[in-house]
């Protein structure tokens, strides 16, 4: 355990010397949090009319009872972005992760590490909670941020209800781990692979696109995100982390590493 914890540490005293991944992990979450607090107070002095026929029929049906057809709106505005909650903890670990290993080969410092009695389990876990818990602690803030925000800007209790749905709470603090675990196992391996900081950021970046693609068909009315869905994404998230972080260990040959670096 104590080797893993100076891992961690090592791990974030080099890192966060860069500037990109401060601004990443600080910022980041407060513009995407600021998003649909920005666009549920731009709703809320709107005239009401039937904007619920201007919506999916498929959201109309999901569309929680008791909120007035404006009231509605917003809900439907507002949890467009929020998923962004959920990206949040995909893109923060792929700026820590993708240069842990490449990152350390180019500044020399990979070569006394892997000299050491740490095992590669060791090493890994270390590395993967010093990108883990930067990305769910600050989407956990953000969420929280926006908890508070938005029980401020909403005029009804039914509303906030809406907001802070029960499928949300499972999406920012169940499924948002298991996508920050799945994108630094994802970015260690490319980042073991490839022999440029650069080169592994954009390779790890393609974790992004399928939740990207969720948002799209969110937004578009093909998809609609629902408590089951959420749970469903949850269990494969799960198999798919237990089989990345098995890869991940696998694929990590500290010998063929150095010498295909040298």
């Amino acid at each position: 355990m104590d080797k893993i914890k100076t891992i961690l540490h090592k791990e974030w005293a080099e890192v966060f010397k860069n500037r990109m991944v401060l601004f990443a992990t600080i910022f980041l979450p407060l513009m995407m949090t600021a998003l649909p607090l920005i666009i549920l107070y731009a709703t809320a002095g709107a005239e009401t009319g039937d904007f619920t026929s201007q919506m999916p029929k498929q959201f109309r049906e999901f569309c929680p009872e008791g909120l007035t057809g404006g009231e509605c709106f917003q809900y439907y505005i507002v949890s467009q972005f929020m998923i962004m909650f959920m990206m949040i903890p995909l893109i923060i670990p792929v700026n820590i992760a993708a240069y842990s290993v490449v990152g350390e080969k180019t500044t020399r410092s990979l070569e006394p590490l892997l000299a050491t009695p740490i095992t590669t389990a060791e090493l890994l876990t270390g590395k993967n909670l010093a990108a883990t818990i930067p990305a769910v602690i600050a989407t956990w803030i953000g969420f929280a941020i926006f908890a508070v925000g938005a029980a401020i800007i909403a005029k009804s209790q039914a509303l906030l209800g809406a907001l802070l749905d029960p499928m949300w709470l499972l999406a920012i603090f169940l499924v948002g781990p298991l996508l920050a675990v799945l994108s630094v196992n994802f970015s260690l391996m490319v980042s073991s692979r490839v022999n440029d900081p650069r080169v592994a950021e954009q390779l790890s970046s393609v974790v992004i696109l399928p939740l990207l693609a969720l948002f799209v068909g969110q937004i578009s009315g093909f998809i609609l995100l629902s408590r089951s869905l959420v749970l469903i994404m949850a269990a494969v998230l799960l198999v798919i982390d237990l089989g990345l972080i098995y890869l991940s260990v696998q694929l990590f040959e500290r010998e063929t590493i150095l010498t295909r670096w040298k």
